[in-house]
């Protein structure tokens, strides 16, 4: 295996609608906090796989506002939970005012239920496998921190063979929604678990919740977008590097002396 293969150096198709931005230094730097510090974090939809690829939580999303419209609270949900495609923001919504109620534990359920599905379906996300590989062949941590159930990453990382690299390290949503990102609880977790300090990790994200969630925890944060509508929110809301493709940190690392 040459570098560039151990790395995935390789071109990631037309996924992608922008070319990389023009940030050499600040690529290089994260490089080199990676190598120095050799934890890297992995929010998991996004930056390793597309859970539901176009649009396809919506069904999810609906199940769950039938159910607690059946279970009479429907007045729970707000406009928000109301037009979401996102399963989360129900269950957050539900939580808030039935906090550790047989509903909410039954909306979870459901919501493992549907993810572990999706996972065995999942888009992998362009060259993260041989980024992973990457890593750990260098000798970096590697954890998932994760708004998704566990099981539901666990059953992904079987299907495409990546499990061996992560072992135990999956941090995902446990049974208190108040828990999930922007709290930074699973990022924590996976820094205890990897015997990390903050300043030894890097956390790859691709939401606001992702970066706002590193901030809490004083873990250094990369973004990662696919394109302009998911890289906008994050610069928006000041993520210091934003990267379109896996393989520019990829080809990063390579050329650090090692």
């Amino acid at each position: 295996m040459t570098e560039d293969d151990q790395w995935g150096a390789v071109s990631d198709g037309d996924h992608y609608e922008l070319s990389e931005p023009e940030e050499p230094d600040r690529i290089r730097e994260v490089a080199e906090w990676v190598l120095t510090g050799r934890c890297v974090l992995f929010d998991f939809d996004g930056p390793l796989c597309r859970l539901f690829p176009k649009g396809s939580s919506e069904p999810v999303a609906r199940e769950l506002r039938e159910i607690v419209d059946r279970a009479g609270e429907g007045a729970l949900l707000s406009c928000e939970a109301r037009e979401s495609i996102d399963p989360h923001v129900v269950l957050r919504a539900v939580d808030r005012e039935r906090r550790g109620s047989r509903l909410v534990q039954g909306l979870e359920a459901l919501i493992t239920m549907r993810e572990k599905e999706a996972a065995t379906r999942a888009w992998p996300t362009p060259a993260a496998d041989a980024f992973v590989r990457g890593l750990s062949a260098a000798g970096v941590r590697i954890a998932v921190t994760t708004n998704n159930s566990p099981a539901a990453v666990t059953v992904y990382l079987r299907r495409v063979g990546l499990a061996q690299y992560f072992g135990d390290h999956v941090y995902g949503r446990t049974g208190d929604p108040r828990l999930m990102k922007p709290h930074p609880d699973c990022l924590n977790r996976a820094r205890e678990g990897l015997d990390a300090r903050a300043d030894d990790a890097v956390l790859i994200g691709d939401t606001v919740a992702d970066l706002l969630a590193a901030r809490e925890a004083e873990v250094r944060f990369v973004g990662y977008a696919r394109n302009e509508r998911k890289a906008a929110p994050l610069q928006a809301a000041g993520a210091d590097l934003v990267v379109r493709r896996l393989t520019t940190l990829s080809e990063a690392i390579a050329a650090c002396p090692s």
